[in-house]
């Protein structure tokens, strides 16, 4: 298999553990090891210790699997495939997709989403939203460009980078338009219930048709990333089992620890997002009098869930190297645009961490002087 280059994992690759202040990170606040077992209750404490540090269940855990099902309606165990999030997107298309289907896919976003169908041979069309329209995705476009080949739609609400997401009333109409042509559908609801706008969160794709696939994990929400646990969840069992037997050449299985530490998340979950949430909303209301105080130079989109968003740089042409530059100059780490194939206009900001005010001021500062 031949695959172009991780972009923005390579950029993070280079920067991420060196310099000293990060703006651009995807995910929000980490939680600590002492935090999650001091809200555990004490059945799932037992687990912990008294782990056998063996082999675990390739579909993951029973307990872990029953309960993910929680967040969704209508799901049973056999529903769900554990596994690394970026690990089920790199599955799930050598499971379904050959050379010569094509794919459509939301755009710009996480480059696996549609790099690993292109690897396969696959034709790819992106469908990108108006960046002067709040960054709204049309569904005129993606009507009209589903041929009779297209396998696969993969969509990613809330949207990483721009932070927009559909209508429930949109939402379900794409539903309706792959549903009606038995085309497949990956969502990746790695934001799920970051949603900043009221009532805009989605149902999951997987309850409302039988061959969409939800991608969900504790990397984004639960500020867990080092975990490495997500999930699949479908009532395709026959396109689960296929992806499970592929996954007998990748990880096997997921780590002992890591399984029932996503336990404690799960069962924890209202108080953890609770917490993130109002990280986010705090974080929110400094980033919307930063860009108020600096209308001359960004312009950008309120996002509406997620924890990143994707302003526009007005008097730069080059953010790559102006990012570069700014990480040499003053340790702060942005990522420019070109990271996600998108021209050189762009940055992203991420806001789901606790010391967003303080890397923002250091950032503003440096603007000040440059400009």
């Amino acid at each position: 298999m031949k695959i172009e280059p991780f972009a923005l994992e390579r950029h993070f690759a280079k920067h991420e553990f060196s310099a000293r202040y990060l703006l651009s990170s995807s995910d929000c606040e980490a939680i600590t090891m002492a935090e999650l077992l001091s809200i555990a209750d004490t059945g799932t404490n037992n687990l912990w210790n008294e782990l056998n540090l063996g082999y675990t269940e390739t579909p993951g855990h029973p307990l872990l699997r029953e309960t993910i099902t929680e967040i969704y309606s209508g799901f049973d165990p056999q529903d769900i495939l554990v596994l690394a999030p970026s690990e089920g997107i790199f599955l799930l298309m050598h499971a379904l997709l050959e050379p010569g289907d094509h794919v459509v896919c939301t755009f710009p976003g996480y480059q696996s989403l549609f790099e690993v169908a292109r690897s396969i041979g696959c034709e790819v069309s992106t469908w990108e939203p108006s960046e002067s329209k709040n960054w709204q995705f049309d569904l005129g476009y993606l009507e009209a460009n589903l041929r009779a080949e297209t396998r696969l739609v993969v969509v990613n609400f809330p949207h990483n980078p721009t932070g927009t997401a559909l209508s429930s009333e949109d939402f379900e109409a794409l539903i309706d338009l792959v549903e009606k042509r038995g085309i497949y559908l990956l969502s990746d609801e790695m934001y799920r219930f970051l949603e900043i706008v009221l009532g805009s969160t989605l149902p999951a794709a997987c309850e409302l048709y039988e061959r969409a696939f939800s991608l969900f994990g504790l990397s984004k929400t639960f500020g867990m990333p080092g975990l490495r646990i997500g999930w699949l969840a479908s009532h395709d069992q026959g396109a689960l089992e296929l992806v499970s037997l592929l996954k007998d050449y990748t990880t096997i299985c997921s780590s002992a620890p890591s399984e029932i530490l996503a336990i404690m998340a799960l069962q924890s979950r209202d108080t953890i997002i609770a917490q993130q949430m109002e990280r986010i909303h705090r974080n929110l209301a400094v980033l919307d009098e930063f860009f108020q105080e600096h209308l001359d130079l960004f312009r950008w989109n309120r996002p509406i869930g997620s924890s990143v968003c994707f302003p526009r740089m007005l008097t730069v042409q080059d953010t790559y190297s102006f990012c570069e530059q700014l990480v040499s100059e003053t340790g702060i780490m942005l990522v420019p645009s070109r990271m996600f194939q998108y021209g050189d206009h762009h940055v992203r900001i991420g806001f789901g961490r606790e010391n967003l005010p303080e890397v923002l001021l250091r950032f503003e500062d440096y603007l000040g002087k440059r400009f």
